[in-house]
């Protein structure tokens, strides 16, 4: 059985009819889009890339705001030193015994002559109370031989008086002249004993004195070398011995000695003012003078030591201090003597006329206006606008604005 129908070979698209004509400009469209919205896109990342760089945080270099002292404008030589105590003892005993009494300890002050420690001696009081014992029997020695010399002068010039009378014998006034002879250089005899006596008392004294160690002038002790039961001897030869007892220095006599290139010697000069600072005591300038030079070169070093005396006293300056030492070239009034906030003069910059500087704040940063004073040397004194530790950019470029952030080199 056969089945007839439509034939749809004959069927076909009619692709040059009026709908071709309709989708031709709709596909031209779509072709002059895509350019379009690529230029648009790339437009949008540069903008999006030129945002994101002027967000990202510019490398600076910086530095930090410090409390100067305007002495550095005058200073002609820097060195460096110890403080030193032209007076100093190590406080020891002629004499050698067991130390049996110390007054002292480290820091005690002490007078010229005051005792500070006393050795074992009872032996040399003996002696001494034996030599005061013989000075006491010289002397009632001599007052019985003047008894004698004047009971002597008496029976002589009675003799002489009966001689010439003719009551006595020539012979028996010869003896009452020689007794008396005898009576009166007994005396002699007698006196120099008490000498004698009297220089051995002053050698015991003496004996007994060495075993009391006095102070050799006005200082403070320094440094204990002995305790109470140590044996002092001179020479601590002994084992275990020691010799001194104590170490002091005179603290009216403390002097900074520092090393000076023999290079720079001619830059030195006999009471040329000097700023003094103590690695102890950072915050605190002391004023010196140079006291005198050391006439001879240490080859090792091609150095001369100069020795710098302070102006002022001070308690909190010790030996052995280390110090750096500013030599200037003028004598500075109290006023530069005292600290002033400074930055490096590269920090500073010009917007609108007037000075700024660009502090460094939480990774940004802030145009400070600022006024400026006194120059010293690299540094110039800020009178308003930081205060010490802040942090500020070195050599800021001209596309630096306020707001900008910034990573400090090294962080």
């Amino acid at each position: 059985m056969h089945l007839s129908g439509p034939d749809i070979s004959r069927l076909k698209i009619d692709r040059g009819g009026a709908g071709a004509v309709a989708m031709r400009p709709r596909g031209r469209l779509r072709r002059l889009m895509v350019p379009a919205m690529a230029v648009v896109a790339a437009a949008i990342v540069s903008l999006f890339a030129y945002n994101w760089l002027l967000r990202a945080p510019v490398a600076v270099e910086t530095s930090s705001v410090t409390m100067s002292y305007p002495s550095q404008a005058y200073t002609d030589l820097n060195a460096t030193g110890y403080v030193v105590a032209q007076r100093k003892a190590a406080v020891a005993s002629k004499a050698t015994g067991r130390l049996v009494w110390l007054g002292v300890e480290e820091g005690s002050r002490v007078k010229k002559d005051e005792i500070i420690a006393r050795l074992e001696n009872l032996d040399v009081k003996a002696a001494r109370e034996q030599a005061a014992a013989h000075l006491q029997l010289a002397k009632a020695n001599l007052e019985q031989g003047l008894a004698e010399l004047r009971d002597a002068e008496t029976a002589l010039k009675r003799s002489e008086e009966l001689l010439a009378q003719g009551f006595v014998s020539r012979a028996s006034h010869d003896i009452a002249v020689a007794r008396h002879d005898k009576a009166r250089a007994n005396i002699a005899s007698l006196q120099a004993g008490i000498a004698a006596a009297q220089a051995n008392l002053r050698g015991t004294d003496v004996a007994v004195d060495q075993t009391l160690i006095r102070a050799p002038f006005d200082g403070v002790v320094l440094t204990k070398a002995a305790n109470v039961g140590d044996v002092v001897t001179p020479f601590s030869s002994a084992l275990d011995a020691k010799g001194a007892v104590v170490t002091m220095a005179d603290m009216s006599t403390l002097e900074v000695e520092a090393d000076v290139s023999e290079s720079n010697l001619s830059r030195v000069r006999i009471g040329q003012p000097v700023e003094i600072q103590l690695d102890a005591l950072p915050d605190v300038r002391f004023r010196g003078a140079v006291a005198r030079t050391v006439p001879t070169v240490d080859r090792s070093k091609a150095t001369v030591m100069t020795k710098i005396r302070f102006l002022e006293a001070d308690a909190r300056i010790l030996p052995e201090m280390s110090a750096k030492v500013a030599f200037l070239s003028q004598e500075i009034s109290d006023a530069e003597r005292a600290p002033r906030a400074a930055l490096n003069a590269a920090a500073l910059t010009t917007r609108a006329d007037r000075n700024v500087v660009f502090v460094v704040r939480d990774g940004k940063v802030a145009e400070v206006p600022v006024e400026t004073g006194t120059k010293m040397g690299e540094l110039v004194e800020i009178r308003s606008g930081l205060q010490p530790g802040e942090k500020v950019v070195l050599r800021p470029s001209a596309k630096l604005h306020d707001g900008a952030a910034v990573k400090p080199v090294g962080k």
